[in-house]
């Protein structure tokens, strides 16, 4: 079977080649044999793969296509899409991971005999990873409205009885009749079946597990509106929150981050549902992929069509829906989870935290993120005051404004616990590590986060009267709380730092400051004397590249070296490294001291020297890394004319909504290397003044606000 079916974009095409969109859009005008478009529209066509890898080795413009590109592209130009043909792929590799010699005997001799063989391969595989019932023909699709997000498409299905079990008994769920995954047929199979070759060949060369987050790292990427992910960083915090777990339910599960994180040993089972359809079905892949535990995914609304009615978990983490009126209101009025009251039309989030306790076993934690209003709503504080009563709400932790979707939001986490008696004098512990947000948008400082949270938790846990911690946690009597209002909001509850402190803080900022804009008067440029426009004659990074003057290498979806990640971020705010990359066989592409790093999206005229304390963090994505040869270029004399405005408006292209640089575009004058190190010592010296501004612009805001603070709260006299 040829692969004519597979169609790729414009875009796939100039990845394939390495070059921009704009090199594409002249071939197709300057030669006749260039491919026909065979599909899309006229403004966006696609062409047919095969066809376009064979004109490009013609024309010497492609060597070889990488195989990870030739896979992507034939997964992206999927004649069902790419979330069959992801789905398809996931169904391979497990094979390959559980079985690897029964591939081998199913993709001998002809597509059409693979896909006959390869739906009874799978099934030796789906009924003990997922159940008998992933085997079984689905039945006909339910047609949903439309989703606010991930976890709001509805499956309506009858809600099966809730009963509750015996303490410390486990029960496993009834036969789900709406599992994530279903055994794909043989005609399903067929048109995937170049596809499952070449992902096969990409298995022997990374590893099955490391082609699937490859692969989905790439779909997510190009679909970031689809889907809203929760931090790998968010996601430990949260499952060390909940302890050791044997069963681990998360209702919402999205992409399964907070279940990976989770799955610590083989003997766990993992219970997965989303009302998400495709992602329930990658998800239940991805976590059977990534461990040896028995997975139970599930598709439909939790709310609404529970999967999983008798279970009763070690622990329940979730990162649900926020603001969703429709969350099943009118019809779930008499449903036997409300324990602690029927939640209000606008508290959809009280309706997920009372579903989770109701699938814990008495004494099981459950761990869900929550938007901050959740903790003050008037309409919700007479289920807020039921839960404190109870002692079903152990702890509220207010985290720092970035730390998950919608980053602008400082997010909370409530910690639950099934209650299996009342307790005595039941506390609430309230922490606040809101201090610890990063700069720009790079995310919070996790390890602080991480060492404040659990040290607090643990401190609570144990014996004793919990040692309060100004500014940071503080555990409170529940009877404290339950006043009109029930604000369990942290900050309004934690007493602020000493005075002392206060003071010397704002003593020792100020003094701060007041060196930096000296350092700052230092670094200010000398008056800048009229020249002559110069007429340099002009190169390209892509001519330098070519001719071996520079090396020119992309931000890469993962690696297996630990190393702090350089971001586009850290790059547009002078920030650190702050990322973190998928752990995946891939090859990171690791910086060195003299590299000069530039952000291909966003529109600005930004480039970064790679210094000693930056050198060896991992290249993040949307950047791209030019490793210039000391003999031929200054690295700040590069750096300084990619940085200019002309430059970088001619090297770039424009989308509806976005602005995307094309590097081999940018261009310098040519220049004696004497010449061109003159240049770079005056943009180093500008380097340095942007920093010192920066930097004093910091320390700036930190002042006022302290001032601010200070004034207002009575420990800074105003005098």
């Amino acid at each position: 079977m040829q692969d004519n079916a597979t169609e790729v974009t414009a875009a796939g095409i100039a990845r394939l080649a390495g070059v921009g969109r704009a090199a594409v859009s002249n071939w197709r005008r300057r030669h006749a044999d260039f491919p026909r478009p065979v599909g899309g529209t006229e403004t966006s066509p696609s062409f047919a793969l095969a066809e376009v890898e064979s004109w490009l080795r013609k024309q010497g413009k492609l060597a070889e296509v990488p195989l990870r590109e030739r896979v992507w592209q034939q997964l992206s130009g999927h004649p069902e899409g790419p979330v069959t043909a992801l789905t398809h792929a996931g169904c391979l590799l497990l094979l390959i991971h559980d079985r690897p010699t029964v591939w081998l005997e199913v993709s001998a001799g002809s597509d059409e005999r693979l896909s006959e063989m390869l739906p009874g391969a799978l099934r030796e595989v789906f009924t003990p990873r997922f159940g008998p019932e992933s085997v079984v023909n689905p039945a006909p699709a339910v047609n949903t409205p439309a989703a606010v997000n991930t976890a709001d498409v509805v499956h309506p299905a009858p809600l099966a009885a809730d009963a509750h079990t015996p303490s410390g008994v486990h029960t496993h769920p009834a036969v789900n009749t709406h599992p994530a995954l279903h055994l794909p047929t043989g005609p399903e199979l067929l048109p995937s079946a170049p596809l499952l070759r070449g992902v096969a060949e990409l298995a022997a060369e990374l590893g099955a597990r490391q082609t699937f987050e490859f692969l989905l790292g790439r779909h997510l990427d190009a679909n970031p509106r689809q889907y809203t992910l929760t931090p790998a960083d968010l996601a430990a915090l949260m499952a060390d929150l909940a302890g050791p777990a044997r069963t681990v339910l998360d209702p919402a599960c999205g992409t399964g981050a907070l279940l990976r994180a989770a799955a610590t040993r083989p003997d766990q089972e993992l219970y997965a549902q989303d009302s998400a359809p495709e992602l329930a079905a990658l998800t239940t892949l991805r976590l059977a992929l990534q461990t040896w535990s028995t997975v139970r995914g599930a598709v439909g609304d939790s709310l609404r069509a529970d999967a999983h009615p008798q279970l009763r978990a070690d622990a329940v983490l979730c990162h649900p829906p926020f603001n969703e009126r429709n969350w099943g209101h009118d019809e779930l009025a008499y449903d036997p989870r409300w324990e602690y009251g029927f939640p209000a039309r606008t508290e959809s989030e009280l309706a997920w935290v009372q579903h989770a306790l109701a699938r814990l076993k008495d004494g099981g934690a459950g761990v869900l993120l929550m938007p901050p209003a959740a903790a003050s709503r008037r309409s919700g504080r007479r289920i807020r005051a039921d839960l404190l009563r109870r002692g079903a709400l152990r702890a509220v932790i207010a985290l720092p404004v970035g730390a998950a979707p919608p980053y602008n939001i400082p997010l909370h986490l409530w910690v639950l616990r099934r209650p299996e008696k009342a307790p005595a004098q039941p506390e609430v512990l309230l922490v606040d590590v809101g201090q610890f947000a990063g700069e720009g948008r790079g995310g919070p400082d996790w390890r602080p986060v991480r060492e404040a949270v659990l040290d607090a938790w643990q401190a609570f846990g144990r014996p004793g009267r919990f040692a309060e911690r100004p500014g940071l946690a503080r555990a409170l009597p529940v009877i404290a709380l339950l006043d009109d209002d029930v604000d369990l909001a942290p900050a309004r509850h934690l007493p602020p730092p000493t005075a002392t402190d206060g003071a010397e803080q704002l003593t020792a900022v100020r003094e701060h400051l007041g060196e930096t804009l000296r350092l700052t008067a230092d670094l200010t440029p000398p008056r800048a004397d009229v020249a002559q426009p110069a007429r340099w004659p002009l190169t390209t990074i892509g001519e330098l590249a070519r001719g071996g003057a520079l090396m020119l290498r992309t931000g890469g979806n993962g690696g297996h070296a630990r190393v702090p990640v350089l971001t586009d971020h850290d790059v547009l705010f002078g920030a650190d490294p702050s990322g973190t990359l998928p752990e995946s066989e891939e090859e990171a592409v690791l910086t060195e001291p003299g590299d000069v790093v530039v952000p291909v999206l966003g529109g600005g005229s930004v480039a970064r020297v790679i210094d000693a304390t930056t050198g060896g963090a991992a290249l993040g994505r949307n950047l791209v890394l030019l490793r210039p040869d000391p003999a031929a270029l200054d690295p700040w004399f590069l750096a300084g004319f990619l940085r200019g405005t002309a430059n970088n408006r001619q090297a770039s292209s424009y989308a509806s909504t976005a602005t995307r640089l094309d590097v081999r575009r940018l261009q310098l004058p040519r220049l004696p290397l004497d010449e061109q190190r003159r240049y770079g010592e005056r943009f180093r010296a500008l380097d340095q003044f942007e920093r010192a501004l920066r930097h004093a612009g910091r320390l700036g805001e930190q002042l006022v606000r302290g001032m601010y603070d200070g004034l207002t709260d009575g420990t800074v006299a105003p005098d």
